[in-house]
């Protein structure tokens, strides 16, 4: 059988990311908890939650029954009518939102297309034209949310998407501002940023658009003070400042959201992935009230066929409950020293990792040639992806499934995996680093 799903998968199906001559691996039938099985009964720990979106693990109960009562009243109502899972779960983000104004939802599919949304909701609002985003960042692969995006991902895309400006935002373990001190790091590129803003025009500028915590390009946490600057300058100059919450959001990092964890107010939050435990495509904005209220008198001109789709809206309602009832908003917060410690202590054994960052459950390590210099394995961008290619094959052999990329791997585990499953996800990738020996 194994055998057969690959031969069809490689004569009808295109990969993403990947020369499709190169695809390969097992097939993968069935999830349970943090484990994935794959069609000869093996099983492997789900060490990168799938994309960093299975919060809940596979096969939550809740979501699934709430998928399967959806199905069997209504499968699919347009989203210019009402409908009653969507108000509920509209009022449930409002709920649990950083806002005290509360927000609206405006619902779509995923998370690049929630910041293409949030992009263009910023334009209509300010009247302007230009977006700012951070180099070594990423927001998405359509044509808009790729031109966004400030790493080479984007430039399949270019020239793209008109008006999208990049930035150099903090990066303390490979400083592009020439620093070891956090605090000058935050200074220079709280500088960095306002001079971009002084030469594109401050009264040009609709957006801001920033992940909080740096997602698949190295999860890297900002040092303290720099999303506070970034809120006072786009306070200053009438910038709406969105965060890309896609992967942070929804008790990835021990809170509803990043926005809450550091508590750093930002105008619009785009979510996906974690908000539905991604068992159904599920994205959107998330826009505080005040702001929201612009489109009462005022066309909100964009819209998608399955925008609010009820199974999608069964699915989110039902992961977000389970999120709060089970205290897995905060859990991250648990497992945070947990993982700290584990890689830490695969630091000490694997000259390799020159790295180890994170914040809650939303962890990686970052690989090198030389400690002391902090030469990194391969080439950033367009560098080549074959030794992170070996350690996920290695990891598959030794049970686990991870996700990375170039020179970072993603350590982000469900949120309710038990603390003995992690130590088997930890052990496989102790096992697994030999090969890059």
């Amino acid at each position: 059988m194994s055998l057969a799903a690959t031969t069809r998968s490689h004569k009808h199906v295109l990969t993403p990311w990947s020369k499709q001559g190169a695809v390969g691996g097992p097939t993968f039938v069935r999830g349970e908890g943090s484990f994935i099985y794959d069609d000869t009964g093996k099983r492997y720990l789900d060490l990168s939650a799938g994309l960093v979106s299975t919060n809940l693990g596979h096969g939550h109960p809740a979501v699934v029954k709430a998928i399967q009562e959806q199905v069997a009243k209504v499968a699919y109502v347009p989203p210019s009518l009402i409908h009653d899972t969507r108000s509920e779960f509209a009022e449930l983000l409002s709920d649990i939102s950083p806002w005290e104004e509360g927000a609206r939802t405006f619902f779509g599919t995923a998370g690049g297309q929630a910041n293409e949304d949030a992009v263009a909701m910023s334009r209509m609002i300010t009247g302007r034209s230009k977006v700012l985003t951070a180099y070594r960042s990423f927001h998405g692969s359509a044509p808009g949310a790729g031109n966004l995006t400030g790493e080479d991902r984007r430039w399949a895309h270019e020239p793209g998407m008109p008006g999208v400006v990049h930035f150099f935002a903090p990066y303390p373990y490979r400083s592009p501002f020439f620093t070891d001190d956090p605090q000058v790091e935050t200074q220079r590129a709280l500088e960095h940023l306002e001079q971009v803003i002084t030469f594109e025009g401050p009264k040009k500028i609709a957006a801001l658009l920033i992940e909080p915590v740096v997602g698949s390009n190295g999860v890297i946490v900002y040092p303290e003070g720099y999303l506070e600057g970034v809120r006072a300058l786009t306070e200053e100059h009438g910038i709406v400042l969105i965060f890309d919450e896609v992967m942070t959001g929804f008790g990835r990092v021990g809170d509803t959201f990043a926005a809450t964890r550091f508590g750093v107010k930002p105008d619009m939050i785009t979510f996906a992935k974690g908000s539905s435990s991604a068992y159904i495509p599920l994205g959107g904005v998330l826009m505080r009230e005040g702001l929201a209220q612009h489109f009462d008198d005022t066309p909100l001109m964009i819209g998608h066929t399955y925008a609010g789709h009820p199974m999608a809206m069964a699915a989110g309602l039902a992961t977000v409950t389970a999120l709060q009832k089970e205290g897995l908003f905060q859990r991250a917060r648990q497992l945070d020293p947990v993982l700290k410690a584990g890689l830490e202590a695969l630091k000490e054994r694997h000259e390799v990792i020159g790295d180890v960052r994170g914040i809650g459950a939303f962890y990686t390590i970052e690989l090198c040639k030389d400690r002391d210099t902090k030469e990194p394995l391969v080439p950033w961008y367009g560098g080549d992806n074959t030794p992170m290619a070996q350690l996920v094959g290695a990891l598959r052999s030794n049970g686990v499934y991870a996700f990375g990329r170039y020179n970072v791997l993603l350590v982000t585990p469900p949120l309710n995996i038990a603390e003995s499953d992690l130590n088997i996800g930890l052990e496989g990738l102790d096992k697994a680093l030999e090969v890059l020996a």
